[in-house]
Formats: C-alpha cells, sequence, structure tokens
C-alpha cells in the first residue's frame, strides 16, 4: 500500500466519523473560549455575590449551586425569608443552548434571566437600584466596571451582561457519552450504548437533542396520560396566555442529568430510575422492562461531563455607604438608597 492510499483512507475515514457524528440526533458539547476573561471575572464575583439579595444572604448560586449541578438539590429553592419558591430551580450548566430562560421560557435570554431574581419578592427581595447601589458602593466594584465598561457607571443593564457572560463559560464537555460520538466506542458500557438505541427507538430524542440533549423545544408536560402534581405552575400559559399552553414548559437539559435530581418542574422524583419510568408513561405512553430502564439509565449516566473548576472569588467589603443587609425583619435602618454624593 502506498503513502498516498494510507492518507486517503484516513482521509476518508475521517469524513466516515464526521458523518456518523451529524447524523447522531445528539451533538457533541463543546469547551468554551473565553474571550473577555476580565468581564467573566467581574460576572463571577457577581454571580456569587450575597448582597445583590435583600438579605445579604442568597446568591445566584444559592439556586445555581456550581459544586452541586448547577442545582440547589431541592424540590423548590427557598427565597426572602425563608419562602418556598414555586418551582424546581433549572440548572445553570450549558444554559446557554437553552431557546429560553426559565421553564415557561419568559425571560429570552440569559442576561434577562439573572435580572428577574433579584426583583422578585420570593427570591432575592430586593430591587434593581438598590442592588446596583449596593455594587457602585464598593471601590473595588467601581475599578472592575472601569476596566470592562470604560467608565465606573453601574447599571443593571451592566451588572446581568457580566453575570450572563460568566454563565456562557459554565458548560461541561468530554462526557463519556461525548468521547463515544468521537468515535471512543469504549468510552460508554454496553448497557449505556443499549440504553441510548432505546432512548432513540422509544422517540426520547424527539424532544431531548442537540447539544444540551434538550432545551430546544417546549412541550406538554403529560402529553399521553396526564401528569398529576400540586405545583401551581401551569408553564408557557403564564406567558402567551393560551389555554393550548397549559403545562406546557421548556424541554430541560438531560446533560448532567444525574447530579441534577430532584427532576421535572415540581421536583417530585428524586431518582432517575422512576424519572425514567415516568416519562416513559405520560409522554409516550410506553412501560419500559427492569432491564430497559436499567439501560436508559446508564445511558443517561453517560451524559455526565466535566464540571466547571471554579476559584472562588474575593468580594470587596461592605463599608458606610453600602445598603445594609435586611435578613430576618424590616429593618428601617438597612437596604437605604445611598445618594449618588457619597459613592464618589
Amino acid at each position: 500500500m502506498t503513502k498516498l492510499t494510507s492518507i486517503a483512507i484516513f482521509i476518508a475515514g475521517i469524513f466516515a466519523s464526521a458523518h456518523a457524528i451529524s447524523a447522531e440526533p445528539i451533538e457533541v458539547i463543546k469547551a468554551v473560549k473565553v474571550t473577555e476573561p476580565e468581564k467573566v471575572e467581574l460576572g463571577k464575583m457577581l454571580f456569587f455575590e450575597p448582597r445583590l439579595s435583600k438579605s445579604g444572604y442568597i446568591s445566584c448560586n444559592s439556586c445555581h449551586n456550581l459544586a452541586t449541578g448547577g442545582v440547589d438539590a431541592l424540590p423548590t429553592s427557598v427565597g426572602h425569608n425563608w419562602q418556598q419558591g414555586p418551582i424546581n430551580s433549572p440548572t445553570v450548566l450549558n444554559a446557554n443552548y437553552m431557546l429560553a430562560q426559565f421553564w415557561d421560557g419568559r425571560a429570552s435570554d440569559l442576561q434577562a434571566q439573572a435580572a428577574g431574581p433579584i426583583e422578585n419578592p420570593k427570591e432575592m427581595g430586593y430591587s434593581h437600584a438598590l442592588a446596583t447601589q449596593t455594587i457602585a458602593s464598593m471601590p473595588a466594584y467601581r475599578a472592575h466596571f472601569a476596566k470592562v465598561y470604560g467608565d465606573e457607571n453601574v447599571t443593571i443593564d451592566r451588572l446581568t451582561d457580566a453575570i450572563s457572560t460568566f454563565e456562557k463559560t459554565l458548560v461541561t464537555p468530554n462526557s463519556p457519552f461525548d468521547q463515544y460520538l468521537l468515535g471512543k466506542q469504549d468510552a460508554i458500557s454496553v448497557d449505556a450504548k443499549a440504553g441510548y438505541q432505546l432512548f432513540k427507538s422509544k422517540g426520547c430524542v424527539s424532544c431531548h437533542n442537540g447539544p444540551a440533549v434538550g432545551g430546544t423545544m417546549y412541550m406538554k408536560m403529560g402529553l399521553i396520560k396526564p401528569f398529576h402534581t400540586n405545583n401551581p405552575a401551569e408553564g408557557r400559559i403564564a406567558v402567551t396566555g393560551k389555554e393550548a399552553d397549559k403545562f406546557v414548559f421548556k424541554v430541560p437539559t438531560l446533560r448532567n442529568i444525574e447530579l441534577t435530581y430532584p427532576y421535572f418542574h415540581d421536583g417530585s422524583v428524586w431518582t432517575l430510575e422512576e424519572a425514567v419510568n415516568t416519562m416513559a408513561d405520560i409522554q409516550l405512553g410506553q412501560k419500559l422492562s427492569d432491564k430497559e430502564n436499567l439501560e436508559m439509565v446508564a445511558f443517561l449516566v453517560s451524559l455526565t461531563g466535566d464540571q466547571p473548576q471554579i476559584t472562588l472569588p474575593i468580594l470587596p467589603p461592605s463599608n458606610k455607604n453600602t445598603p445594609r443587609p435586611v435578613p430576618f425583619s424590616h429593618d428601617p435602618m438597612s437596604s437605604k438608597p445611598v445618594s449618588s454624593e457619597s459613592l464618589k
């Protein structure tokens, strides 16, 4: 065999592998290339900043804990004054692949999502005005904003832009299943391979596809059979007002699904085994055997990728101009608006 023939065979193999990958309903998720490191660093500080909340205790990371798969591992989140949140907290990992944010898709992108919880009385319980004043009261933050945006002005748009830029870096590449898609046949188990074939043949891929294995469409929860829950959330109808959108939710990502329990918008199911059987029943009208369930779960576990390696930021100290937190009660001396003169 000549060298030229060997090269031709090698190139043909590359094209064949690329075609095989492109033919799959699930795509390899790629590592992020950071192009704005200073904005990402500022966004990381703000993501971990509890003083964006009225209590001075709740940060973005409280509900989207990067140590636990980007979720809080609770059925519904704990908000200001220990209020129970209305819905399960979705993972922030790979969230930039979603067609919209929140279960009902009411935020068009990550920046719009970042603004919502700050002023939600059941979440962070603050206001955008007080949040920006709090950040602007600290010289170190103003210096960061000047470096990233050209001047010290702290606005809610800049604040949420920085947070969303950081969140876009929170992807989880290099899962065993990604390695399998790239041609490493022994990257996943025999059960996981069988589970993937079931995932396709049963019809799961009609909703769960693409790089995030979901997140690209809306679907009714309880398509074939009703989904029984005490959770009050009604899905897209809250956004569109259309009766047809009742109980229609954004299809969640299945990346890192073994880490993001409990499952569904009401957080009512704690194990993948039960979640798989429930979805097969109410969405597909099918009953899986114990073996099929085991194989499907093995496939889902293979979707866990490399978790973001985060060095915790050191946040600047508060000072006499920083609005005080209100962690327990309404204190008239706390969270007072700060005059623009005092911030100079």
